[in-house]
C-alpha cells in the first residue's frame, strides 16, 4: 500500500491528474447514458448507440491513461510507438463494444457479469499493452508482478460490481455505474504504475520512428476533442430527439376530440390542450402553466357553473379533491347547461392527467330515448288496456248472441227456422275466431304472449286439432286423411294449445280453399325434429303470392277474399307462433295444383305418465231422490243479458239459481246462506269479481266452511286475467262466450264431489 501511495504522491503531477479524472468521468457518464436509452429504444434504432457508446468510453479511458502517463514522472527521456499505441485504443473501443452487445442480450446477471470482465478486460490490455508502447532512454522498463496482479483483480471485482446495480435503476444506475467504472479504470492505472520497476541500462537509445510526448500530447488532445464534439452531437441529437417527440406528442393532444390536462405531482397544470378550454370555457381564463386544479374549481364554484355544489361550496371541493387522489373510475359532472365525462389517472411521477369529454348531445339524446321509451310503454300499456277493454265489451254481447242461440236450439224449431238459428250460429262462431285471431297478433306484437311447457301425447293432440274439421271436409265430399308416423306417437315437451291453433288453421285453410280432391296432415319424428305436413287438391298459389301470404291481412287476392272470406290473420299468427317454439312455417305451391304448408318444431321429447287404475263406482238400483240432487248456483254478473243466458242454459237442469248484480251482492249472498257453486264476473261495479272471491275465501276461513268452487265467468280472456283469477282463489276460468257444453260439464265436474249445500248450512 506505501508503494501506490508513494507512486501517486511522488511520481506524479497533481496538477494534471483531476483533468485526467474529470475525463474519465465525463467519457462514462456519456457513454453509459447512450447505452441506457439503447437499452429503451426499438431494436431498429439502436444502432447508432451502440457504435456511438463504446466509441466515447474507449476513447475516454484511452484519455485518461494517456493523460494520466503525463502526469508520471519517468525521469528519463521517453517516445512511444505509433502501432501500439494506436492498437491500444481499438482494443479498448472493441472490447467496450462486444461488452454493450452482451449487456443487451438480456441473458440475466451472469450475463452482465460476462460483459462487465469483457470491459475490465479491454481496459487492462489497453493499459498494459499503451505502457508497452512506450521506450526510454538509457533505461529498461519492467513490472512488479504481485502488484500487477492486485491492479488487474482489483479493477476486475470494481468492473463486476456494476453487473449487480439494478437494471431498471434509470439515471440512478448510469451514476453508480460511473463511479465504479471510473474507480475500476482509476485503480487499475494507478496500482499498475506503482507496479512499474525503470531499471537504468545504458547503451538503450530511443528509436526515430517513435513519437515524443508532444505528438502525445496532440493526440490526446485530438482524442478529447474528438470525444467532446461525438458527445455534443449525440447529447443534441437526444434533445432534438425529445423535443420532436414532444411536438409530435403536442399535435397528437391538440387533436384529441377529448379535453385533456396534465397535472404535475403538486396537482399544478403543466399541459393542456385547446379542447381542455373549450370544454371549460367558464376557467378558460385561469388556465396557465402553474394554476393548482383546486384554484380551477374555485373558480368555477365562483362563476356557480356546478348546480350540485350550491350551498355546500367547501364540502363538494373536499370530495372532488378525494376523488381526484383516489380516482375511482368515469364521473359524470353538471357544468351549468352542459354535461362532462371526467376521468382522472394518476402517474408514476404522482402526475394526474384529466380527460373531459363533453356528453351534453349523449346526454340529451339518452333522455329522448327514456322518454320514447316512456311513451311506448305508456302506449303499450294504453294498448293492451285497450284490448282488454274491447274484449270485454265485444265478448259480452257475443256471449248473448251464442248463448241465447244454443238456448233457443234446445227448443222445438221447424226447418226454417233452424236454418235462420245455424247462420246466427256460424256468424258468431266467425266474430269470434277473429276477435281471438286480433288480440293473439296483439300480444304477439306486444311480446306479452307466453308459451306453456307442459309434456302432452303429440298424437292425440294432433288427431284432436284434425278432427275438428273433418266433418266439415266429408260436407263437401272431401277425402279426409290423418296419419300419424309410430316414431311421432309419443308425448313431448311443449304448448299443445298453441299447436293446435296452428293446426286447425292450416287444416281449416286446407278445407275451405279445396272444392274437391284430399286434405291430409302427416306427422312424423326424426332426428331433424317434428315436421307437420297439411296438403291439399285446393286452388294453390304462386310465387309471388306464397311470399305474402304470411303477411298480415293478406291473402292470395280480392276475389279470395270475396268467394272464401277471412281475414288473413291466421297464417300470420301461426308463423309467429312457430318462430316462438324455435320452429318454422312454410309452404309449397302453384296455382290449380293444391298447396302443402309444412310445420317444422324441435322435438323435445317428455315420459308418458302413469295411467291411474280405473275406479269402480258404487251404483244403486234404487233411483235416489231428485230433491237431494238439486245445486244452489250463484251467479254475480252487471249485464242481465249475461245473467239471462247462464238461466236459460240451466234452467233445464236441476238447479236453483240466484243472481246477483256485483261482487259486493255476492259476497253477502254467500254469508247468509250456502253455495254448491259460484258464477262470478270479473269486471263489475260497486266490488269487482277478484276481491269478492277474495273476501268469499276470508269468510270461508274465518267462520271453518268448506271451500265453495268459484268459477271467473268473465269477457276478460287473456293470460294475465286467467292468472289474476287463480291467484284471487277461483278454481276455474270460463271465458265468454262459451258453449252451453262447456257451462254443464265445468258445473258437474266441480258439484260432483261437493257436499250438497243444503247438507252445509244445516
Amino acid at each position: 500500500m506505501n508503494t501506490i501511495l508513494n507512486c501517486l504522491v511522488q511520481q506524479h503531477d497533481w496538477r494534471i491528474l483531476p483533468f485526467a479524472l474529470l475525463v474519465a468521468v465525463f467519457s462514462l457518464l456519456i457513454a453509459l447514458s447512450l447505452f441506457d436509452r439503447a437499452r429503451n429504444v426499438a431494436r431498429r434504432s439502436r444502432r447508432v448507440y451502440l457504435v456511438a457508446a463504446p466509441l466515447v468510453a474507449g476513447l475516454g479511458v484511452w484519455s485518461t491513461h494517456f493523460i494520466a502517463m503525463k502526469a508520471y514522472d519517468i525521469g528519463v527521456p521517453a517516445r512511444y510507438e505509433a502501432w501500439e499505441t494506436g492498437g491500444s485504443l481499438l482494443i479498448v473501443v472493441f472490447a467496450f463494444y462486444i461488452a454493450m452487445h452482451l449487456a443487451l442480450a438480456e441473458v440475466g446477471r451472469i450475463g452482465r457479469i460476462v460483459s462487465a470482465l469483457t470491459c475490465g478486460l479491454g481496459v487492462a490490455a489497453m493499459h498494459f499493452l499503451g505502457m508497452g508502447a512506450l521506450r526510454l532512454s538509457g533505461a529498461v522498463l519492467s513490472w512488479n508482478a504481485p502488484l500487477v496482479v492486485v491492479a488487474v483483480v482489483g479493477g476486475m471485482l470494481l468492473v463486476c460490481a456494476m453487473a449487480f446495480l439494478p437494471w431498471r435503476g434509470g439515471i440512478k444506475r448510469v451514476l453508480g455505474a460511473t463511479a465504479l467504472g471510473a474507480l475500476s479504470v482509476c485503480w487499475l492505472h494507478f496500482v499498475a504504475m506503482s507496479a512499474v520497476v525503470i531499471t537504468p541500462t545504458p547503451g538503450v537509445l530511443l528509436p526515430v520512428a517513435a513519437f515524443a510526448e508532444t505528438a502525445l500530447t496532440v493526440w490526446i488532445g485530438a482524442s478529447v476533442g474528438l470525444l467532446v464534439i461525438i458527445a455534443a452531437f449525440l447529447t443534441g441529437m437526444v434533445w432534438w430527439s425529445r423535443h420532436s417527440a414532444l411536438g409530435q406528442l403536442r399535435e397528437a393532444i391538440e387533436a384529441m376530440p377529448d379535453g385533456l390536462g396534465f397535472y404535475d405531482a403538486d396537482d399544478r397544470l403543466a399541459i393542456w390542450n385547446q379542447r381542455y378550454a373549450e370544454v371549460n370555457p367558464e376557467v378558460a381564463a385561469v388556465l396557465k402553466v402553474g394554476v393548482t386544479f383546486r384554484e380551477i374549481l374555485e373558480t368555477g364554484l365562483t362563476a356557480g357553473i356546478y348546480p350540485c355544489a350550491r350551498g355546500r361550496e367547501q364540502a363538494w371541493v373536499a370530495e372532488r379533491m378525494a376523488n381526484r387522489r383516489r380516482p375511482q373510475g368515469v364521473m359524470e359532472q353538471n357544468v351549468g347547461d352542459r354535461w362532462l365525462r371526467v376521468q382522472d389517472r394518476r402517474t408514476a411521477e404522482k402526475g394526474t392527467v384529466t380527460v373531459c369529454s363533453d356528453i351534453t348531445d349523449m346526454k340529451r339524446d339518452a333522455q329522448a330515448l327514456a322518454e320514447a321509451r316512456d311513451a311506448a310503454d305508456a302506449a303499450n300499456r294504453a294498448k293492451s288496456q285497450f284490448l282488454a277493454n274491447m274484449s270485454h265489451e265485444i265478448r259480452t254481447p257475443l256471449n248473448g248472441v251464442i248463448g241465447v242461440a244454443q238456448a233457443l236450439a234446445r227448443t222445438s224449431l221447424d226447418e226454417q227456422q233452424r236454418e235462420m238459428l245455424d247462420l246466427i250460429h256460424s256468424s258468431s262462431r266467425t266474430l269470434q275466431t277473429l276477435l281471438s285471431d286480433i288480440l293473439d297478433l296483439a300480444r304477439v306484437e306486444s311480446g306479452r304472449l307466453e308459451l306453456g311447457d307442459e309434456p302432452f301425447d303429440l298424437a292425440r293432440a294432433t288427431e284432436e286439432a284434425a278432427q275438428l274439421y273433418a266433418a266439415a271436409a266429408r260436407d263437401k265430399g272431401l277425402q279426409f286423411v290423418v296419419e300419424v308416423a309410430p316414431e311421432a306417437r309419443i308425448w313431448v315437451h311443449g304448448d299443445a294449445v298453441r299447436l293446435k291453433q296452428i293446426l286447425t288453421n292450416l287444416v281449416s285453410n286446407a278445407v275451405k280453399f279445396t272444392a274437391a280432391g284430399f286434405v291430409s296432415l302427416t306427422v312424423d319424428a326424426g332426428p331433424q325434429g317434428l315436421r307437420f305436413v297439411v296438403q291439399d287438391t285446393g286452388i294453390g298459389f304462386d310465387a309471388e303470392t306464397r311470399d305474402r301470404l304470411f303477411s298480415r291481412f293478406e291473402q292470395a287476392d280480392g276475389d279470395i277474399t270475396r268467394r272464401f272470406g277471412g281475414s288473413g290473420l291466421g297464417l300470420a299468427i301461426s308463423r309467429e307462433l312457430a318462430a316462438m317454439m324455435n320452429g318454422d312455417l312454410g309452404c309449397e305451391s302453384e296455382p290449380g295444383g293444391g298447396a302443402a304448408f309444412i310445420l317444422t318444431l324441435p322435438l323435445r321429447v317428455a315420459e308418458a305418465p302413469a295411467v291411474p287404475a280405473p275406479t269402480i263406482v258404487a251404483t244403486s238400483d234404487t233411483p235416489s231422490d231428485p230433491s237431494a240432487r238439486r245445486l244452489r248456483i250463484l251467479i254475480a254478473d252487471d249485464h242481465p243479458t249475461n245473467r239471462r243466458v247462464v238461466e236459460l242454459i240451466l234452467d233445464q237442469a236441476a238447479v236453483d239459481l240466484v243472481s246477483v248484480e256485483d261482487g259486493a251482492q255476492a259476497v253477502e249472498a254467500c254469508r247468509a246462506t250456502a253455495f254448491d257453486l259460484v258464477l262470478m264476473d270479473m269486471q263489475m261495479p260497486v266490488m269487482d269479481g277478484l276481491t269478492a272471491t277474495r273476501e268469499i275465501r276470508l269468510h270461508e276461513v274465518a267462520m271453518g266452511m268448506p271451500r265453495t268452487p268459484v268459477v271467473m265467468l268473465t269477457a276478460n280472456a287473456l293470460p294475465e286475467h286467467i292468472a289474476a283469477g287463480l291467484d284471487a282463489g277461483a278454481d276455474r276460468h270460463l271465458a265468454k262466450p262459451f258453449s252451453i257444453e262447456a257451462l254443464l260439464a265445468m258445473v258437474s265436474e266441480l258439484t260432483a264431489d261437493a257436499p250438497q249445500a243444503a247438507e252445509r248450512a244445516a
